[in-house]
């Protein structure tokens, strides 16, 4: 897959690194304010999914006519490093209308053309009250899928109402109406946790009463510049404590100054800079860091600990972790609309699953920086942690001598596939020697500061598929992988000390 030529920072700062010619990004990639943001629904041939006549007879023409005007008087409002959050912010209710308006065309409900018009009057009432200046927290905030309200309540403190909406026509609908009260948590953030209401939702089933209690969702909001940036944590999925929340997964997003300021409150509206222009973002992740003060916090980390780390590094082990910094880059530019849009959430992959998506970003970006910043290059035998961009290995030596090797190597957005490893086994004649009994067993040997797991697996894999007719050879050595035969376990890791970021890994998507 085509990756962006702006590298991420940790790479850029070498010249061995400097990108090449532009190189075109898959259309999933690409940064969603690099499209147009004028609205397609009416035409007649191909040119909309709703038919001009249909749009005129229901006032929907009007309304997109109101609505691409309403944004560019916004857009030309706004700084230019905020100017593609709001273009993203534009084309995710494109998208968002488009499909409702596909489910619109097959059907005659009333419900549905009402929900249809009134997501259209919200969109042009948010657009046309966007404001800019505003010095603080207190006041209202929009975006494609709703808006917030926060009041201040003393002491620092705020008051957050949030009124979500995502109709993505049909039965694809996501609402969500939430309060929590917040307070200063550091780092220019304000924190808390979502106020739960005690009755349980009529369409939830309720929790069991013996297993031990969920932990609420909470929220976290900082100014990002011209843009209140909001990030919602769900640790259950299953939380069943809202009665007016079908779901959170839209909280977390960038919200545009509404209304008139009225506000005397003060925040700090420092945009905290990555490393890459925030006004030419290239692909969606580079959109998400501009957007998220952590996220852009964490890029320049990661440019300092790579700066910082060379001059310790052999010449052999600096080229492989180049190498495996390429494919992490590369990684990190999928990981974002990987997540917005889950391929394998097949009921909702329309959805904009903005929660995940950029805690995704944040782990990969914190799980590299524990890499990075904690790189043992002092460590001499097997036992530790080693990382790279598409495995992990935790090796623990027994009082016996017996080695444990635990891991996983996944492939990147594909949640079927992937090796796990576990290993026993011992070293002698200063070679580990695996227990298991078979025509490859699993290996691990030391290269320089780096550790090679099953070397030779690349070999072994090529051969499980040797017949003519390309089916399994039977003759083969069994395959360590899931999903296909010919996946390979080989994996060349790198060391890295205890982490919160990495000590509990565990296999999932990647």
């Amino acid at each position: 897959m085509p990756c962006s030529p702006r590298f991420a920072a940790a790479v850029a700062a070498i010249a061995v690194l400097a990108s090449g010619p532009s190189v075109a990004l898959d259309d999933d990639l690409r940064a969603s304010s690099s499209g147009p943001t004028a609205i397609r629904l009416c035409g007649d041939g191909g040119d909309g999914t709703i038919k001009i006549a249909d749009c005129r007879k229901a006032g929907t023409e009007r309304l997109v006519t109101q609505i691409d005007r309403a944004f560019d008087v916004a857009l030309g409002k706004i700084p230019a490093n905020i100017k593609p959050l709001l273009k993203r912010d534009q084309a995710w209710f494109n998208e968002m209308i488009i499909d409702a308006a596909e489910v619109l065309a097959d059907s005659d409900a009333d419900e549905l053309k009402e929900s249809f018009a009134q997501a259209l009057r919200r969109r042009a009432a948010a657009l046309e009250g966007m404001a800019s200046g505003r010095p603080g927290f207190a006041g209202n905030w929009v975006n494609a899928f709703g808006n917030i309200t926060l009041t201040p309540a003393g002491g620092g403190a705020y008051r957050l109402a949030a009124d979500l909406r995502g109709d993505y026509g049909g039965d694809r609908r996501r609402s969500c109406k939430l309060t929590a009260d917040l307070k200063p948590a550091g780092s220019g953030w304000l924190a808390g946790t979502v106020a739960i209401n005690t009755d349980t939702a009529a369409d939830k089933p309720k929790a069991d009463a013996a297993a031990a209690p969920a932990r609420p969702p909470s929220v976290k909001l900082r100014r990002q510049g011209e843009t209140l940036r909001i990030v919602g944590s769900i640790d259950d999925e299953e939380w069943d404590g809202f009665v007016d929340c079908s779901s959170m997964w839209q909280v977390t997003g960038s919200y545009f100054a509404a209304g008139k300021d009225t506000a005397s409150d003060r925040a700090d509206t420092a945009f905290v800079v990555p490393t890459f222009d925030c006004t030419r973002p290239e692909t969606a992740t580079d959109e998400e860091i501009c957007a998220d003060p952590d996220l852009a916090d964490n890029d320049r980390r990661l440019n300092r600990a790579w700066k910082a780390l060379q001059p310790h590094l052999d010449e052999a082990t600096r080229r492989a972790l180049i190498d495996d910094q390429r494919n992490w880059v590369k990684s990190q530019a999928q990981q974002y609309p990987e997540f917005l849009h889950p391929a394998w959430n097949k009921q909702s992959s329309q959805v904009h699953f903005t929660v995940d998506a950029r805690d995704h970003v944040d782990e990969l970006q914190r799980e590299r920086l524990a890499l990075l910043e904690g790189f043992d290059d002092k460590r001499s035998g097997l036992a530790g942690i080693w990382l790279a961009h598409n495995a992990i290995i935790k090796i623990t030596t027994e009082s016996n001598g017996t080695l444990k090797a635990t891991g996983w190597k996944w492939d990147q957005g594909d949640w079927k596939a992937g090796c796990d490893y576990e290993m026993t086994g011992k070293i002698v004649g200063g070679t580990f020697r695996s227990d298991e009994q078979r025509k490859n067993p699993d290996t691990l040997e030391r290269d320089h500061a780096m550790l090679i797991v099953n070397r030779q697996d690349d070999l072994f894999a090529k051969k499980r598929y040797s017949n003519k007719d390309g089916t399994e050879n039977k003759d083969a050595d069994e395959a360590k992988c899931k999903r296909r035969l010919d996946n390979s376990s080989t994996a060349r890791l790198f060391p890295a000390r205890p982490s919160p970021d990495i000590d509990n890994f565990k296999g999932s998507i990647r």
